[in-house]
């Protein structure tokens, strides 16, 4: 299904662009946004587009292994997102654990790494269990890295942090940025590079508040289970003609230096 990054045939055959920054980024983070809408045009359950959306990531993967991504996030399911009605997030709980059955045995396969970050807490036992069992079986794989943001919220993910440094007793002299972002669910990736948001709307919605201060942002109208190949490309070329200076004058690129995982 997915195939390597090594073994790709990208588009792009020089990666650095003339102020220095790599075309390709290396984390992309993405908002999927617009199941419902998209089921609501064409007439169907709110669940039905949940499933198209859960469907879509098959193609989405593959596209940027093929693009050479090193890290894709997905935000699948926020914090705030248990505020909606319980007839819709329980067939949603029983259809990420289809997916783990479904997708997993040929992910590892194919070398992809997942990941989650966000509480497991809420679900069932069961469902942390099968997630839990994803992220050993494929720990030591070395392709694409597909970290899963499910049930999680940046704001709470920084005040669950802040609660780490406390209990380990660092004293304020301790704590900078970097010693900050160990303690956060993202500590072992890089800063996205790269955001994208689909279906039209225009805000971060507590996603990576911390980890994309200088990530660049690409917003879509096309809903998420429309959200194809082609699209993904136009994302990675738009990424491509950014100058990113990082407060920097043009043409200084160097990333800050004072996050625990810069990212290309």
């Amino acid at each position: 299904m997915v195939v390597h990054p090594s073994s790709s045939k990208s588009s792009k055959t020089d990666h650095q662009s003339q102020n220095g920054h790599s075309t390709v980024p290396r984390h992309v983070a993405i908002i999927m946004d617009g199941n419902g809408r998209w089921a609501q045009e064409r007439g169907l359950s709110r669940q039905a587009g949940h499933r198209a959306g859960t469907e879509n990531l098959r193609r989405i993967i593959r596209r940027f292994a093929e693009r050479e991504v090193k890290y894709l996030t997905l935000f699948a399911f926020s914090t705030e997102n248990w505020k909606r009605p319980r007839r819709e997030i329980n067939p949603l709980m029983r259809l990420v654990g289809g997916v783990i059955d479904r997708e997993l045995k040929s992910l590892h396969e194919n070398g992809v790494r997942l990941l989650h970050i966000g509480s497991l807490d809420p679900l069932s036992g069961d469902l942390q269990r099968r997630v839990r069992d994803a992220i050993e079986l494929t720990k030591d794989n070395d392709g694409l890295t597909v970290c899963v943001a499910f049930n999680y919220g940046g704001r709470a993910e920084i005040v669950e942090a802040v609660r780490r440094v406390v209990r380990d007793g660092l004293s304020p002299e301790q704590v900078d940025e970097a010693t900050f972002a160990g303690y956060l669910d993202t500590r072992d990736l890089p800063d996205p590079d790269l955001v994208i948001r689909t279906a039209g709307e225009m805000r971060v919605s507590n996603f990576l508040v911390w980890q994309a201060a200088y990530a660049e942002y690409y917003f879509t109208n096309a809903y998420w289970p429309d959200f194809d190949e082609t699209q993904v490309d136009r994302a990675l070329d738009a990424y491509a003609q950014r100058i990113r200076r990082f407060g920097g004058l043009s043409g200084k690129s160097a990333r800050p230096t004072n996050g625990a995982h810069p990212g290309a």
